[in-house]
């Protein structure tokens, strides 16, 4: 059989059910806030940071929700905690606190 230069890629779904949910569960008790984030994307395009690093608290969100914590670290790790996103987010959730609170449960060393 004849190759063209393609490949399969392995699959990114992710079962919802494999992983702990203690640490998220944890998230949502200290920043219920966070359940509002509607992904929106308001906070990832007024970020100073986002446009010469990889950061994107909506990415991040979205990570956690789904299990896949070292993802998610990836995209907050390179925060300067300015608070742009907390002045242009719809929803008014503190994302300072948001992010101190990922840090935290999350442990970034």
């Amino acid at each position: 059989m004849a190759t063209f230069g393609y490949s399969l890629t392995p699959s990114s779904r992710v079962d919802l059910n494999l992983f702990n949910k203690d640490k998220w569960n944890k998230l949502v008790e200290l920043e219920p806030d966070v359940l509002k984030c509607m992904a929106c994307g308001s906070c990832t395009a007024s970020c100073t940071a986002g446009k010469f690093t990889k950061n994107s608290l909506r990415s991040a969100i979205l990570y956690l929700q789904n299990g896949q914590e070292k993802q998610a670290l990836e995209y907050i790790q390179s925060c300067l905690l300015c608070g742009k996103c907390f002045m242009v987010c719809p929803r008014a959730i503190n994302t300072r606190n948001l992010l101190l609170s990922i840090n935290k449960i999350y442990s970034i060393k």
